[in-house]
């Protein structure tokens, strides 16, 4: 089967292959109805363009890099799902990393990335950031990035968040107006802003109703950590009446202790999480989780990104605040 060229179609329609080109490159210079008809023609003809070719004659390499901290639960997929559907669409290839939570790790992964001319970056930025300084001079060198969930508020640059000092406050609330007094809440990795955010809204709910706020472990994001507060609370003999945490992960380890000790949820202790991880329907009592619009944070990193690559030079850092809603199950539901 003869291979089509840009001739080929340029010929067929007896047009200048200059005109052909405009109409692939989607120029503003050229009507509508020629470009539609150009398209259309190259399609019945099965013209594919030559990526190599479309590369140079742009300067770009239609790649796309995503940097998260890790794929234990759904969030970050369910995320990159949402990037990828909007970056593929518009012809882009997407290539994916994640740091395992190391900020040495994150830092090599960019620096693969950015390595290998990507057109832009989409970040999460792992627990354990250490130098705001190194993405202040990637964005000084003018490398389009967004970032999205785990972000600090010292970095300059677009941003697609969570209203996490919202949710945190209505999830705090709803243990508050059953009666729960003696609540605590174990913070994610407090140089992040969603940690700060969410302890906002723990404090400020306790201030709205005119109680004490309540107390506040330094936990972290993982299974893990969650399993390692609870165990504390139980050889001191300090187990709260209810928890609200930093995410369904630690949520699910605390819930796991409790369980393994005898404790029953929520008759013994009340427990929130956060995210809406895909375990949280499933656990024993099901998890009461804040829920987050994963999808539209991926499309809107990805709508984001586009728009400072197409508009460099002239593009302002955007942040963008989404909502969610608060999913309310077993777990946290006062039995009377």
């Amino acid at each position: 089967m003869k291979h089509v060229t840009i001739k080929d179609v340029a010929k067929k329609l007896n047009v200048s292959i200059s005109t052909v080109s405009r109409a692939f490159n989607d120029k503003y210079d050229i009507k509508e109805e020629t470009k539609n008809l150009i398209l259309k023609t190259a399609k019945e003809l099965g013209y594919k363009p030559n990526p190599i070719a479309r590369k140079l004659s742009q300067q770009r390499s239609f790649n796309i890099g995503i940097v998260v901290p890790e794929f234990n639960t759904n969030f970050f997929p369910e995320v990159m799902l949402g990037a990828q559907k909007v970056l593929l669409d518009e012809g882009y290839q997407v290539l994916v990393m994640q740091s395992n939570s190391s900020w040495e790790i994150e830092r090599k992964n960019v620096e693969t990335l950015v390595d290998n001319m990507v057109d832009g970056l989409i970040i999460s930025l792992t627990s354990e950031i250490k130098n705001n300084e190194y993405y202040k001079s990637l964005i000084d060198s003018k490398i389009p990035i967004v970032f999205f969930n785990r972000t600090v508020e010292e970095i300059a640059a677009s941003k697609v968040l969570f209203d996490d000092y919202k949710w945190a406050l209505f999830a705090t609330e709803h243990l508050i107006v059953q009666g729960y007094t003696d609540i605590v809440h174990l913070t994610g990795t407090v140089n992040l802003t969603l940690t700060k955010n969410r302890l906002r809204g723990f404090e400020d709910a306790f201030k709205k109703h005119k109680m004490p706020v309540g107390k506040i472990i330094s936990c972290g994001f993982t299974m893990e950590d969650g399993e390692r507060i609870a165990q504390e609370m139980i050889d001191k003999n300090q187990i709260p009446r209810a928890i609200f945490a930093a995410n369904d992960s630690c949520a699910i380890g605390a819930m796991t202790i409790f369980k393994k000790n005898g404790l029953t949820i929520p008759n013994d202790i009340a427990i929130v999480g956060f995210t809406e991880s895909s375990l949280a329907k499933h656990t024993h009592p099901t998890l009461t989780s804040v829920e987050q619009p994963t999808n539209d944070i991926g499309q809107t990193t990805a709508k984001l990104l586009l728009d400072q690559i197409n508009n460099k030079g002239l593009f302002v850092p955007q942040t963008i605040i989404l909502n969610g809603r608060l999913n309310i199950r077993d777990s946290s539901v006062k039995i009377k």
